[in-house]
This record gives structure tokens, C-alpha cells and sequence, in this order.
């Protein structure tokens, strides 16, 4: 895909990449969760001692973490406080990008049907709390791959633009681009960022290689990783890096509370229902290695676990649980009508009627159920040897 030639304004830019021919009411939930968009320090979650199991839904010993229960939880929780979350973005006007409706939401025109997510401000919404669940489970950080200063970034899977548009504002020297295939990024952004309507899984001819490419939530959305890691790898400068977070849409516990819920029924049925439609909910689990043999060396990878609900003991796991079940009450609706319709052959009748027991789980805090987080990182080889050095060292980005 080749970038097209433009100069980011204070306005910012939406373009279509040249070289290609040619996405409802909130849920319920029982509190009102936001986000403070200010950078504050907290304390990771810990890292487990043991492999994540991807062939398991809710299997105990699937991922061994270090959380335990509270055994005072209520809807009351003092431990929680308040936070409050950002007004979704402003959504790019043009005559030339069409949504499609299905369902009562909408979705991308460009390649419709590959990303399986609507687009509309309901989602655009969840994605911005999603991207500050990320920032808190990286005690306030845009990412942990030991970047120095890089001069353009790369944003794949953009969504609404909002890591794009914080790294522009936080490194002013750096020119950011953001890809998607839906162009839902606000007008106005930093004079240094800039938005494109692209297909990550196309033949990538930018102009210019990357210092940084930088990815969020895509393992069920994209089939073919190693090509993607290739493409990555052919546009990075020598000493560049690759960073991917990821959730697994694979709900885990950390005791036998799972088993038989409809939650549990329900994830087994979206995996069947992703896996009919050619895309692997696990593939990020083999990052790692489809990173090694694309060539990237100094390959890290960091498990996480986020609290399905507030459940767990420690004001920040509380925080993280909170966010992250309003997270999944937001999504649950959009994410499974499309799966089960299309893949599954249900009827949207049929949805909504499991997803009235599904909804009541995902508020339940007496399932113990957590979300696998995994970040994985390399580099390409060349360049400023010390790159490698700052990756031994734990170095982060800004």
C-alpha cells in the first residue's frame, strides 16, 4: 500500500491508500465505570509463572496468576472510587466512506466482512475504554518495547486513532500514521499524526520504512500472522521495533466458579464461531515464534491477567475488574450477533436470548473469571546496537 504524499496539518488527514481497489442501545450494567485520561503510576499485574493453555475455555490451571479473592465484594466497593470516561471521538464526515447496518449497528464498507466488530459510537466507545484498560495494565504506558525517539510510527488496526493520537501528543518529533479499515478517527489531531484507510493483510509498499509498528487486539481478526510479521519486518529500519498487544477472547478462572455458566457455553460457542470464519482467537500465542522467523531477534513476551469483574482483592485489580466488565458488557452484544448469525446460523432471536444469561455472568462476582493479556515485542537486527542494550535493560517508551 503506498502512503500517500501529505503533510499532516493541525487538522490532521484521512486518506485511502492509493495501490487498493474498491463498519443499538448501551447494554446494561450495574455501575457506571469511566476512565481519567491523566497518566497516573500503578502497579502492573503480576506476570504468571506458568504457559497459557489455548485449548482449554476456563480450565483452572490454564494460567497461572497471582490473584486472589475478595471475599467482601459488593456493588458498594470503596476500593474502586471514581473514575470517569472520555467522550467517545468524533467520527471522519465524508460522502465516500459508507457503513453497512445490520443487526441495528454498522460496520465497515471497506472489505466488509473481514473485521467482524461494528464501528458505530457504541463501539467507538468501548475501544477508548478498552485502550485505557490497556494503559493501566501497563502502569500508564503507551507500550513496553524499549523505543528511542523513533521518527515514524506505525499504528496498525487503529480504531479510533486514540494510541495514535497520545503517542503523537507525547512524542512531538515522531510522525505517526494510523491505519484501519474504518475511518473513524476524530478531525482534529495532532499536526503530527495521520489517518489512512488500509488492509494490514495487503502488500505493504510504503514509501518509507518505520521505526516503531505498533498493533492492539487483533489475533481473531487477521489470518495470516506470519505474513503480517514479514510485511512488518520488510518496513522497519535496522534496529527498528514491532510491538503487539493482545487480549485472548478466552475466559479463564482462577478456581472451578466457570464451570457450567452460560458465560462459559457462550465462549466456547464465539471461538467455534470465529474458527468457522478462518481467524484463530489463539494465533497471539504464537507470536513469539512467527516473530523469530520473520528475523526479529531480542523477542520478549509478557502475560498478563485482567479481572473479568471486580472480583479480586487490591484497589487496582478492583479498578482493572471494573473497567474491564463494563468493557465486556459493551462488546458482548455487537461481537457475538455477528459471529453467531453469520458463522453459526442463529438467529438473532436465539442471541438474544442467550445473551440475557450471559450479561447476568459477566456481572457475577462469584465467577472468577479473568481475560489472558499478552505483549510481545522484537526487534530487527542493524542499526544502534544500543537498542539492544535498552531491551536487555527493561527500557520502556514514552
Amino acid at each position: 500500500m503506498a502512503e500517500p504524499e501529505q503533510t499532516a496539518t493541525a487538522t490532521g488527514s484521512v486518506a485511502v491508500a492509493p495501490s487498493h481497489e474498491g463498519a443499538g442501545p448501551p447494554l446494561p450494567s450495574t455501575m457506571e465505570v469511566h476512565c481519567e485520561t491523566r497518566e497516573t503510576a500503578l502497579p502492573a499485574m503480576r506476570e504468571p509463572r506458568r504457559e497459557y493453555d489455548s485449548d482449554s475455555v476456563g480450565a483452572p490451571s490454564a494460567f497461572s496468576i497471582e490473584l486472589s479473592v475478595d471475599a467482601r465484594n459488593d456493588d458498594t466497593d470503596s476500593a474502586l472510587g471514581d473514575v470517569s470516561v472520555p467522550s467517545s471521538s468524533v467520527s471522519v464526515n465524508s460522502s465516500i466512506f459508507e457503513f453497512v447496518e445490520e443487526n441495528g449497528r454498522t460496520y465497515h464498507r471497506y472489505k466488509e466482512g473481514k473485521y467482524f466488530l461494528p464501528n458505530d459510537e457504541q463501539e467507538q466507545t468501548r475501544l477508548d475504554l478498552q485502550h485505557h484498560i490497556a494503559k493501566r495494565l501497563l502502569n500508564g504506558k503507551l507500550g513496553l518495547a524499549p523505543i528511542d525517539k523513533p521518527a515514524r510510527v506505525l499504528d496498525v488496526g487503529t480504531g479510533t486513532g486514540i494510541w495514535a493520537i497520545e503517542f503523537a501528543e507525547q512524542n512531538p518529533s515522531s510522525s505517526v500514521l494510523g491505519t484501519d479499515l474504518s475511518p473513524i478517527q476524530p478531525d482534529y489531531v495532532p499536526a503530527n499524526c495521520s489517518f489512512e484507510i488500509d488492509d494490514a493483510e495487503d502488500e505493504w509498499v510504503y514509501s518509507h520504512p518505520f521505526d516503531y509498528v505498533h498493533g492492539r487486539y487483533m489475533c481473531a481478526f487477521l489470518k495470516d500472522f506470519p505474513h503480517l510479521f514479514r510485511s512488518i519486518y520488510a518496513n522497519l529500519v535496522p534496529g527498528g521495533w514491532v510491538e503487539f498487544q493482545e487480549t485472548l477472547i478466552n475466559f479463564q478462572a482462577i478456581d472451578h466458579t466457570l464451570e457450567g455458566t452460560a458465560l462459559q457455553k457462550w465462549n466456547r460457542l464465539l471461538l467455534e464461531g470465529i474458527r468457522k470464519m478462518g481467524r484463530n482467537t489463539m494465533s497471539a500465542v504464537k507470536y513469539k515464534k512467527y516473530m523469530a522467523d520473520a528475523g526479529f531477534v531480542n523477542i520478549t513476551e509478557k502475560k498478563f491477567a485482567v479481572p473479568a469483574t471486580p472480583w479480586a482483592k487490591g484497589r487496582d485489580e478492583k479498578m482493572l475488574g471494573a473497567m474491564q466488565m463494563a468493557n465486556n458488557l459493551e462488546g458482548v452484544s455487537g461481537l457475538t450477533m455477528t459471529v453467531f448469525t453469520r458463522s453459526l446460523g442463529w438467529a438473532a432471536e436465539e442471541v438474544e436470548r442467550l445473551l440475557v444469561d450471559v450479561r447476568r455472568d459477566m456481572r457475577d462476582r462469584g465467577i472468577h473469571a479473568y481475560v489472558p493479556i499478552m505483549v510481545i515485542y522484537g526487534q530487527k537486527p542493524g542499526g544502534d546496537a544500543g537498542g539492544q542494550v535498552a531491551a536487555q535493560s527493561g527500557g520502556t517508551p514514552s
